[in-house]
């Protein structure tokens, strides 16, 4: 294996590193995006234009490591378990954690776990797709979405209850989300 194949995914990491210093906080991408957002979209109030950032920022944070966990299985040569997911998405992970702890040295950025949490779902996710195709990335889609309805509600039922707020919808979206959970597991496995 030629030593130039990591090359890529240590170029992209180098970016990634870069992403993370104080010159690409919040508030220096804020002064650059939010005047072209509205520009664009004159009609936005602030508080869309600023929703707008966070979601184009957030949605960076995805891309950027479905990109590097991609380099890193194309890298590694991508065949068995190990190469094609459980390094890249590894190494992916590594490189998540390390950054956001970088951040949190810096006096303008702050480091997140959610922000390592999304990170590590984007690896994943291009990870899914580039193994599995469009078929598998739509099931490993629908599955995440299932558990994190069935396991977030709950816990936010027992925020509302903890802050005496009513919970409303809750109350039937998180046994509904149980339910479609057992069913699409039970659809995905093989009958016997």
């Amino acid at each position: 294996m030629s030593l130039l194949r990591f090359l890529p995914p240590v170029a992209w990491t180098a970016v990634i590193a870069w992403l993370s210093s104080p010159g690409w906080s919040s508030s220096h991408t804020g002064r650059r995006i939010l005047p072209l957002f509205h520009w664009l979209l004159p009609w936005l109030a602030p508080e869309q234009l600023e929703a707008l950032h966070w979601l184009v920022r957030k949605s960076a944070h995805f891309v950027e490591y479905g990109i590097l966990a991609v380099l890193w299985r194309v890298a590694l040569g991508g065949r068995g378990l190990w190469r094609a997911w459980l390094a890249p998405l590894g190494l992916a992970v590594v490189t998540a954690s390390l950054d956001e702890l970088h951040q949190a040295t810096t006096l303008t950025r702050m480091g997140s776990p959610l922000d390592v949490l999304l990170d590590s779902t984007g690896a994943a996710a291009f990870l899914t797709v580039l193994n599995g195709g469009p078929r598998a990335a739509i099931e490993w889609l629908t599955t995440a979405l299932l558990w994190f309805a069935a396991l977030g509600g709950p816990a936010m039922i027992a925020l509302d209850w903890t802050a005496g707020a009513r919970a409303g919808w809750l109350w039937w979206s998180v046994p509904a989300s149980w339910l479609a959970l057992f069913f699409w597991n039970r659809r995905t496995r093989p009958l016997r």
